[in-house]
């Protein structure tokens, strides 16, 4: 399984950012995309649909037992409309961070992109 690595957009406090273009997104299961060294509780997620035609869904999966203690609670599961935008977040790391520090995220489609953007801790 091939795993599409995400990075973070940082936002600026005080300040302002262009919009990403963001990453092309990859269908489950065959693949899945990692935000590596997350910081959930400051994460948004933008997610685009370039499908006019079609909903689709993107998941947050639960996190591992330990470190996300509330990780029974399951995975998260986001319709993004069709030609539409969805933002999801900021998550819990309680319930969604992964034994090595990253989120994971699947998509049921390729048609649109997403962005992880960090909010800063202060402005």
């Amino acid at each position: 399984m091939a795993t599409t690595q995400l990075s973070y957009a940082n936002l600026v406090p005080n300040g302002n950012l262009a919009q990403p273009a963001g990453t092309t997104l990859v269908a489950a299961p065959t693949n899945n995309m990692q935000l590596a060294n997350a910081f959930p509780e400051l994460t948004l997620f933008r997610v685009t649909n370039s499908d006019a035609g079609n909903a689709i869904t993107i998941t947050v999966k639960a996190g591992d037992y330990p470190p996300a203690l509330a990780s029974g609670q399951g995975d998260l599961a986001v319709t993004v409309a069709a030609s539409g935008v969805q933002l999801i977040g900021p998550l819990e790391s309680g319930r969604f961070v992964q034994n090595d520090g990253s989120l994971m995220i699947e998509s049921s489609a390729t048609t649109g992109t997403i962005t992880a953007l960090k909010i800063p801790r202060n402005t």
